[in-house]
């Protein structure tokens, strides 16, 4: 395999692996530990793979057209050129003669298809050779665009000044203000016989899709990093990647970049193009000339087809990231988010995030089809969870009667100018938000905040029975949410509400309980890294903007998640204090049926990550739900390329004073407990160098233990070791506190002295567990302390466990449920254990205090290279002696 320096071991062993899955058309679930150059590994296995693919189907063509007029021999082999190619259906009691002209009429097609694609390939390749080599091209095409600006603007100048000549009545005026805010015409499928221009110009795009690899990884950063190593790989010249992102990172537009949230910028972003296509046929007729001039100030400067084409030709030259590709969009007036999606037929390599490639409708917006291409999903390890994340979605109260109060004023403001379809159409929509919030126990026509609830609680319900219950059972919700899709009634309602609505028109929203619906919520969450406690002050502004203005953007997202299966999902109705903050959120029970098309699409999947252990989750609960064949799913482990002496695991069950470990919820609040967990603490920061980081389970109990420490003066005793950093709870906070901690690491290793660096307490599953790098100094020593089993009372946990125990078999005499308790809880505690060793030099101790951590189960679902170090000490003297051994012995290395 081509590698930049000399590969590891592992390295090797891994190419290896994923090229044998990628030629067998596999499943493959793929781990290697953080530090051990994964990237590299995925880039140049399955890039060596591609290369080779393509190489042995330009042989196989050729051999095969040069067979063509070489007799029979040939024939035969034409009908089975390639993987995907369908055989000749069984021809069984037809003459000889029929069974022959098609056979012949077979060979005939294959060949002509043979020549067309090599055509195309060559074309392609010139085509990208000349614009490599031609820098004149690049001028000629900056050029044009300049002439192009200087011609529009000198257009409107006289526009504008033939205008003020005439001296436009006012009303009429005001009129055209409004135009653009009245919806257009509306034809449900049924009445569509003819395609519009828009789709038709789509047709013309269409281009054949090479077999191509998609990357896809959680965010952009990981997104731009692998770019960049790319670039750095013996692939880097001579791939043609392709990026894509959500156009709030493509966007160039600085008027719409201006929206801030995402959904906004969408549906701003559809009603340009929508203009714009409408613009062309209007401009063909006559007599309408008021019309166009208006579409002419809300198209997009940089939706230009020519640009963007030159813009597609740039990113297939030359290997760039996101920030360049943002750059090249602004030099070339050329919009990224287009461009770079017609770069994907041709791409070798497309990178992208996430959500694109999970999301079936984003999936097809964005042109990208998955029929017999690669998939490589990285940092895959909460993929599960991602899938659920994505399509489950939650509505507030004060959403429903906020969107409702809205609609109504729309469609009375302009009632008389509505056809038929669009009146019917949004009485449908106002009284299924008027059954919501009576479901919820409001009324629609009242403020939500002021409505207290009859009965609090929350209650799980099926899709149908919810449906029943909010009697819309009769209402057929594909066609709404296909009405709400093409009428972009949402945009309009924005707009509406943007020029006339004052604080007093919309009914107030309670700030504190609402949640974005499940796609914008993890798209924004991307961003920000994952983030589970809501506090996203950047975001939070997008939000506010988003929630105040056209909450029925998240309410179509509700309306399309219950057009799911009955059996795929539950409806939980949460009633607190008022209608207001009171929500229905749709659940997703099985994120299997959303996978289940990628993976009989696609060639070959991969799903890779640092820590996938445990596996069984993505087996059974991901593939075999999906409909994949065991035999089709192979597993690849390894190790790390840290030498053994580097990393010393030790579960202990006891502390210093004998006092048993074991954090159940029953005992883990008694002072003895939290006492012994700081006595362990005091003796560890007396021995290990430099940072420590403790995971405590939720940031309640870290709490409750910093206090009582506090009380007892074990804090202080602690202090005199090492400086005490809390994990805060506000994402931007983290950066802060991190910089504060390396900072007096570095001080204290530099100073000497009594103080030795710096004891970080963490929460599971928070801001530090995951994405962060605790490397060399900064994270000697991890400790877990108890098992973060996550909260067994929650409504939606109770009701997966529930589902998993009637669709999933008994595994090794084990409940589901019970399994699906103890996966979620090792995959937090590896995920933070993971974060101390980083690199092939790194050392650390990992201590896991609690005795349940000795069961073989548990131990079992460690990742392999932690798993076959551990020692498991039942006292905490012969722990400590081990520990005093590995700081002797490492840290002359050091």
């Amino acid at each position: 395999f081509p590698f930049p320096y000399t590969p590891y071991l592992i390295q090797e062993q891994f190419m290896a692996a994923l090229y044998g899955a990628l030629e067998a058309g596999c499943v493959g679930i793929f781990e290697s530990p953080t530090g051990t150059g994964k990237s590299l590994s995925l880039i140049c296995g399955a890039l060596s793979w591609l290369r080779d693919f393509e190489e042995k189907k330009q042989q196989e063509e050729a051999r095969l057209l040069a067979l063509e007029d070489g007799g029979q021999e040939g024939k035969k082999l034409l009908t089975s050129v390639e993987p995907g190619h369908p055989v000749s259906k069984d021809t069984a009691g037809e003459p000889d003669w029929v069974t022959a002209f098609v056979q012949k009429k077979e060979e005939r097609d294959t060949v002509d298809r043979l020549k067309e694609e090599q055509m195309r390939r060559k074309k392609r390749e010139d085509h990208l050779e000349k614009i490599r080599h031609n820098v004149q091209l690049k001028y000629t095409a900056k050029r044009k665009r300049a002439e192009e600006d200087e011609t529009r603007l000198l257009l409107q100048l006289s526009k504008e000044v033939l205008s003020e000549g005439a001296g436009v009545d006012v009303l009429e005026k005001l009129d055209h203000n409004d135009e653009e805010l009245i919806l257009a015409e509306y034809e449900s499928d049924e009445e569509r016989k003819v395609v519009s221009g828009l789709e038709d110009d789509d047709d013309d795009l269409e281009e054949e899709h090479v077999t191509k690899i998609y990357y896809c990884s959680r965010t952009h950063s990981q997104l731009s990093q692998f770019v960049r190593e790319v670039q750095k790989s013996p692939f880097g010249k001579d791939t043609r990647l392709v990026s894509l992102a959500s156009r709030q990172n493509l966007c160039v537009n600085e008027e719409v970049r201006r929206l801030g949230a995402l959904q906004i910028i969408n549906d701003r972003c559809m009603e340009m193009q929508k203009n714009k296509h409408e613009k062309k046929s209007d401009e063909e007729k006559a007599g309408q000339k008021r019309r166009a001039s208006r579409t002419t100030t809300t198209t997009c400067p940089f939706y230009s087809y020519e640009q963007m084409q030159f813009l597609r030709d740039e990113v297939l030259v030359e290997v760039k990231d996101i920030e360049q590709l943002v750059a090249l969009g602004r030099e070339t007036k050329a919009c990224p988010y287009y461009g770079s999606r017609y770069a994907i037929p041709a791409a070798q390599l497309v990178v992208l995030p996430y959500q694109m490639l999970l999301h079936e409708p984003t999936r097809s917006a964005a042109g990208i089809k998955l029929k017999d291409q690669v998939v490589i999903i990285d940092e895959a390890h909460n993929l599960i969870d991602t899938i659920t994340c994505i399509h489950s979605t939650e509505v507030s109260g004060s959403q429903l009667c906020c969107a409702h109060s809205q609609l109504l004023q729309y469609m009375e403001r302009y009632r008389k100018r509505l056809k038929a379809k669009n009146l019917m159409y949004i009485k449908q929509i106002l009284y299924v938000l008027e059954r919501f919030v009576a479901v919820l126990g409001g009324n629609v026509n009242q403020n939500p905040s002021c409505q207290a609830v009859p009965q609090t609680g929350t209650v799980l319900k099926s899709i149908n029975d919810f449906l029943f219950q909010s009697q819309i059972d009769n209402i057929n919700l594909f066609k709404v949410q296909r009405y709400c899709e093409k009428s972009l009634i949402s945009r309009k309602l924005f707009g509406f509400v943007e020029r006339y609505g004052g604080p007093a028109t919309a009914v107030k929203t309670n700030k504190e309980n609402q949640k974005l619906a499940g796609l914008q919520n993890f798209l924004l969450t991307l961003q920000q890294g994952s983030d589970k406690e809501g506090d996203r002050p950047p975001v939070e502004a997008e939000n506010e903007q988003l929630r105040a203005a056209s909450p029925l953007m998240q309410i179509e997202g509700f309306l399309s998640a219950l057009t799911n299966a009955n059996q795929d999902g539950r409806v939980i109705l949460n009633r607190q204090g008022t209608v207001g903050q009171s929500s229905l959120k749709f659940l997703l029970l099985n994120p299997a049926v959303h996978f289940a098309k990628v993976v009989e699409e696609c060639r070959a999947v991969i799903i890779a990550g640092g820590t996938m252990q445990p596996v069984a989750d993505f087996r059974e609960q991901l593939l075999s739900c999906a409909g994949v064949d065991p035999a089709r799913v192979v597993e690849f482990s390894c190790g790390h390329v840290i030498p053994p002496e580097n990393i010393l695991p030790i579960v202990l069950c006891s502390g210093p004073s004998n006092q048993q470990l074991e954090f159940i919820y029953q005992t883990r609040d008694r002072p003895q407990m939290m006492d012994e967990t700081g006595r362990i603490l005091c003796n560890l920061c007396n021995v290990v160098p430099g940072g420590v980081v403790c995971f405590f389970p939720s940031y309640d109990y870290e709490k409750q233990v910093y206090t009582h420490w506090e009380k007892t003066g074990l804090l202080t005793r602690l202090a005199a070791k090492k400086k005490v950093f809390q994990e805060p709870k506000k994402a931007s906070q983290v950066e802060q506190v991190l910089v504060e901690y390396a900072k007096c690491i570095k001080r204290c290793s530099q100073a000497g002295g009594q103080m030795t660096g710096a004891l970080l307490l963490s929460v599971v599953g928070g801001k530090m567990s995951e994405g962060i790098n605790f490397s060399d100094e900064l994270g000697r020593c991890v400790i877990m302390v108890g098992m973060p089993y996550p909260n067994i009372k929650s409504p939606e946990l109770q009701e997966k466990m529930a589902w998993l125990d009637k669709t999933m078999p008994r595994a090794a005499g084990q409940a589901p449920s019970r399994a699906l308790i103890e996966n979620l809880c090792m995959k937090a505690v590896n995920q933070s254990i993971g974060r101390a060793i980083r690199h092939q030099k790194d050392f650390a101790s990992i201590l896991l205090l609690d005795r349940r951590y000795g069961s073989t189960a548990v131990l079992s679902k460690l990742p392999g290279w932690i798993r076959e170090r551990t020692q498991v000490k039942a006292t905490f003297g012969s722990a400590f002696a081990e520990l005093r051994k590995v700081r002797t012995c490492i840290l002359p290395h050091a």
